[in-house]
């Protein structure tokens, strides 16, 4: 299987693009993940990526999405996203996952990863606005990979994304395959599309359309419309990890999760330090589906280190985490995730004002977090990967 990956890739990337993303993503991000756990001896506290949402703008309105799209949209200043890259490059963090609302909306994004070629950037988007100007542009740059969100087959997709969202990303797809870029999947893996995004048919679609991997997140019932008929129930999750193996097993396509270790124990990216987000209004969130900050890039004279360094909030979310669950404290404890939110005086950053009140609303679930039932890695490759590199966190899980 491992031959069969390598010959995709040779035969289905640019070179230069493919020497970029072992250059930027694989050898610096393990020499962050390095820096990152001496940072943890010395009790120090910086993620060793980070994700920025530039802008909460979007030309889609998807079910379930917890991101507040009405008024005025907010954004990043460029020269903010600048100062953030700047900070996490000085403590060996060259990889950066952007994100929205839509981040192809954000004017200035083909001028962040050309600011900064020393980096590597994954861009989380719907595929809709991947024009001749766009692909061209990252491949130019050659350090960018797309991460397309596509959420089973037609149908599925569409009822949640909207009416020609599916066939509209697949064109996207073309274009980015027929540029030769690297790019892959992102799935939201919920309980009504769990069997068909997990199928073989549909993983060979992908790999037809040129992804080199596939990433998947699990539904949160998030936000004021928090459509519960899309969460994943205890024997889902179950089954979603036995999947995960059997696709690593069967496909020369990479897939991703970010939700358990290599011995298959369930983990949260945000307790233990690996990513933190950013929202376009400045604010450090503990993870994308939590719109909630104490501390802002521009505080500390926007000494970005020192900010999450002395962070009550984001300091104490690891301990929050430990005494209650591996998994995620949104699905198992919501109320006592607000809690800990009011004792903090977490400021509300979604731009509704009523995301505590939504916390409170929401039924305990079961998330990943499935003792006694772990499935460990059964391939070496991802028992390296996950031991010494990072695969992101969820901006649509």
């Amino acid at each position: 299987m491992l031959a069969k990956l390598a010959w995709r890739a040779v035969s289905g990337l640019s070179p230069r693009i493919a020497w970029k993303a072992a250059r930027l993503y694989a050898w610096k991000g393990a020499k962050a993940i390095r820096a990152h756990r001496e940072r943890l001896a010395r009790d120090e506290l910086y993620p060793p990526f980070m994700l920025i949402a530039l802008t909460n703008a979007c030309n889609l309105r998807c079910h379930g999405c917890w991101i507040g799209k009405d008024g005025t949209p907010h954004a990043l200043a460029p020269e903010d996203v600048d100062r953030i890259i700047a900070t996490g490059k000085e403590h060996h963090a060259h990889y950066y996952i952007l994100l929205g609302g839509e981040p192809f909306l954000f004017p200035q994004l083909g001028e962040v990863f050309e600011r900064h070629p020393d980096c590597y950037f994954q861009i989380i988007t719907n595929g809709m606005l991947f024009t001749d100007d766009n692909v061209l542009r990252m491949r130019k740059a050659g350090n960018v990979t797309p991460l397309v969100s596509l959420d089973g087959w037609q149908g599925e997709n569409d009822r949640r994304r909207g009416e020609g969202v599916y066939r509209a990303a697949l064109a996207g797809l073309d274009r980015l395959r027929e540029a030769k870029l690297l790019f892959g999947i992102a799935t939201t893996v919920t309980g009504r599309n769990l069997d068909e995004v997990t199928s073989d048919e549909y993983v060979r679609l992908l790999m037809d359309k040129g992804a080199m991997y596939l990433w998947y997140y699990v539904f949160r019932p998030m936000g004021p419309n928090p459509d519960p008929e899309y969460c994943v129930g205890k024997g889902q999750l179950l089954r979603l990890r036995e999947r995960l193996l059997e696709l690593r097993r069967r496909h020369p396509i990479l897939i991703i999760d970010t939700y358990w270790t290599a011995t298959g124990e369930a983990l949260c990216p945000a307790a233990v330090g690996l990513g933190f987000h950013i929202g376009p209004q400045g604010g450090i969130e503990i993870c994308p589906a939590l719109s909630f900050a104490c501390d802002t890039i521009r505080d500390q004279d926007g000494d970005l280190f020192r900010t999450i360094n002395q962070s009550a909030f984001l300091r104490g979310f690891s301990g929050f985490v430990d005494q209650r669950t591996r998994g995620c404290v949104i699905l198992e404890h919501p109320q006592e995730l607000r809690n800990y939110l009011r004792r903090h005086q977490a400021h509300d950053t979604s731009g509704r004002g009523t995301a505590l009140a939504e916390l409170l609303a929401l039924t305990p679930r079961a998330s990943h977090h499935l003792p006694g039932h772990e499935i460990p890695e059964d391939l070496w490759l991802y028992r390296l990967l996950k031991k010494n590199l990072f695969f992101g966190m969820g901006a649509y899980g």
